[in-house]
């Protein structure tokens, strides 16, 4: 389904204007203001779709129509594609489309389940999780077309949730119950954390001085901020009920997360250091997998 993002600009292009107008066509006309939005994905609609949103919340709109799940969507760099998994085709497959929804492609094609798409920082390549050799998890990266699909860890554990340093050097991931990172090329694999409890889905600062991730070791899922070599670990949400999927402002100044606390899985934003907690979806279906988009 396409979607004008002139929908979602619209304040922000009347705000640039007021004031500054100018009707004459031979004087330099005002730059329209840059916007960012957060991607996500619900099942607002029956079954799981991908949405967009201002990052106050507001204009909620639906990229992908259909009858299957899409889900967990991933922003390239310079915020002109999202790439996504579905299962419209039988199993879940990494899948890239154009910012407004169109030119919805189909990236790999294997009987195994291909998921958790994460672009590197120049754009060239996205990371990914595949049970395509022996049945469990592992990372894999592929070109930004699809093509090139080689795998970086070998483990008997599960590996998942890649995420990309934001100098492209470094992958940060999922394995044995805790958080890892491991060279680009998935050499030098080494633990981060090393807690009594499941430490999982990283998520890269982006002056790549930070890691924010999930984990339940005191007791139920919050979010967590530590240092990129894995010193000074700090919580920073508390409540009885799970906190997980965070995702960094572009500006490094706030997180997007995921909660229960209000009955049902709504995305919230925070700034950095845990204060400021703010609800941005309210509705009865499930809201999940926020990705803060560039400025556009």
């Amino acid at each position: 389904m396409a979607f004008s993002f002139g929908r979602l600009s619209l304040l922000a292009l009347a705000l640039v204007g007021a004031g500054c107008s100018n009707d004459d066509p031979t004087q330099p006309q005002p730059t329209p203001a840059k916007v960012s939005y957060i991607a996500f994905y619900t099942d607002r609609d029956g079954n799981y779709e991908i949405y967009l949103m201002n990052t106050d919340g507001t204009g909620q709109t639906n990229l992908t129509n259909n009858a299957a799940s899409d889900q967990e969507p991933a922003w390239s760099p310079d915020g002109s594609k999202v790439a996504f998994e579905s299962n419209r085709d039988g199993n879940f497959e990494i899948y890239v489309m154009n910012a407004d929804g169109t030119g919805q492609t189909r990236l790999t094609n294997n009987s195994a389940g291909d998921y958790g798409a994460n672009w590197s920082p120049d754009g060239s390549k996205i990371a990914f999780v595949s049970s395509r050799d022996g049945g469990n998890d592992e990372i894999y990266v592929m070109n930004a077309d699809g093509t090139g699909q080689t795998r970086l860890t070998n483990n008997s554990t599960y590996d998942s949730a890649p995420a990309w340093s934001p100098d492209g050097s470094k992958i940060a991931f999922h394995t044995n119950s805790q958080v890892y990172v491991m060279n680009a090329d998935g050499t030098g694999q080494a633990p981060l954390t090393n807690s009594s409890g499941e430490d999982f889905e990283p998520a890269w600062s982006p002056d790549g001085s930070k890691i924010a991730f999930g984990s339940n070791r005191d007791g139920n899922a919050e979010i967590y901020v530590m240092n990129a070599d894995g010193t000074g670990q700090a919580r920073v949400t508390t409540n009885s009920t799970d906190d997980y999927e965070p995702a960094w402002s572009r500006d490094g100044s706030k997180i997007a997360f995921v909660s229960e606390r209000d009955g049902n899985l709504e995305i919230y934003v925070m700034n950095a250091d845990g204060t400021a907690q703010t609800r941005l979806t309210n509705n009865p279906a499930l809201d999940d997998g926020p990705n803060w988009g560039p400025l556009r």
